[in-house]
């Protein structure tokens, strides 16, 4: 069974590089478990001492919609 906790957000830069440097953090901090805010909920999650890590940047250019850039990172593991 696959649980998921989605939450979508708007974030000034800062609030972003802080949100970024917290989970820098609990990723650093060395124990077993990492605790991840999402939203209003924090997960509890396992990560091993190695994980796979996927950056993905879309850069698109539209005449009617304007230009939007996309960063996706994606990190998985298996606890």
């Amino acid at each position: 069974m696959a649980e998921r906790t989605t939450a979508d957000e708007t974030m000034t830069r800062s609030e972003l590089a802080a949100y970024l440097a917290s989970l820098g953090d609990e990723f650093e901090g060395g124990g077993d478990e990492i605790n991840v805010t999402v939203g209003n909920k924090t997960v509890d999650l396992n990560p091993p001492e190695s994980v796979s890590v996927s950056v993905d940047v879309v850069e698109r250019s539209s005449m009617l919609r304007g230009n939007r850039e996309t960063i996706t990172i994606e990190l998985n593991w298996k606890p």
